[in-house]
């Protein structure tokens, strides 16, 4: 079983708010008087970015044809500094019809590690219309004693569904009612095992807890959809090593402990799950003495 996508949700936007907070910069003003037929929106208006490699924030690009002819259009995207954008064109043809028919395109937003915090934008331009959206560089979250230090580090999996990222399970979301439409990992082969899901640690650290959050929602009970029988490994010398095992599991949240070692990522050897279908991972998160 494969479970339904529901919406479509800036999962990155929204992450970034819950680990960065508010900011209290301006937001998104036009820069000249609007002279297209093409209106233009973002959203949202302002951003906030870390320097994390799977923690980016998305913008939202929103072009609406309010001419009365069919129009092809093309959206530029420049970024000042650092900022490095999934994406700096986006194109589509627009109908002229009643009700308007919007056209709607997302956008990642990221910064090296390195970059200081500070702020920057981003011109948003169609025809001679132009929107500009201030972007807030924040610091990187602490990463110290206590700290999870799998937080929008670097994943790799085996495979990834297409309804998923591969980012999903380090994101800080861990909530398993938001499964599919904003968080969480989902390997892309039904029905074979095993499955991997890594997440590289920004320096090599000595970790001794694991905390694995699978699929437990209302509508999906761990019980019935979650990840059952799994290996917790520590990459250590450039050699994965298990340092602790989980069989027969119907929890949705299980914490895993085991004797410290010097690890340069940690890896979930997926071994089955309670339907035998998928791997599922709503968070992963690594913590050390």
């Amino acid at each position: 079983m494969r479970i339904p996508r529901q919406t479509v949700v800036a999962a990155g936007t929204l992450l970034a708010a819950a680990v960065l907070g508010s900011s209290s910069m301006p937001a998104a003003t036009p820069d000249v008087a609007a002279t297209s037929d093409v209106a233009v929106s973002v959203a949202p208006e302002q951003l906030s970015v870390v320097g994390l490699p799977c923690l980016p924030s998305t913008l939202n690009l929103t072009m609406t044809n309010t001419g009365s002819q069919d129009r092809y259009a093309d959206l530029t995207l420049e970024p000042t500094g650092p900022l490095q954008l999934s994406r700096t064109l986006f194109s589509s043809w627009l109908p002229a019809v009643d009700p308007d028919q919007p056209v709607s395109a997302p956008v990642e937003i990221r910064v090296p590690r390195e970059t200081k915090p500070g702020s920057y934008q981003i011109g948003v331009e169609v025809d001679r219309s132009r929107v500009t959206v201030p972007v807030t560089v924040e610091p990187l979250p602490s990463k110290g004693p206590g700290d999870n230090l799998a937080l929008g580090e670097q994943a790799t999996a085996s495979s990834t569904h297409g309804n998923f990222t591969l980012c999903g399970a380090v994101d800080g979301d861990k909530d398993p009612e938001h499964w599919d439409t904003l968080t969480g990992w989902n390997d892309g082969t039904r029905a074979v095992f095993p499955d991997t899901y890594d997440v590289a640690l920004s320096a090599p650290a000595t970790v001794n807890r694991v905390e694995l959050y699978t699929l437990d929602s209302a509508k999906y009970p761990a019980r019935l959809n979650g990840l059952r029988d799994w290996d917790i490994q520590a990459k250590v010398g450039g050699v994965w090593q298990t340092v602790t095992q989980v069989r027969g599991n119907t929890l949705g949240h299980v914490t895993s402990t085991f004797d410290p070692v010097q690890a340069e990522a940690v890896r979930v050897l997926c071994l089955d799950g309670n339907d035998h279908t998928y791997s599922r991972i709503v968070e992963l998160e690594v913590y050390g003495t």
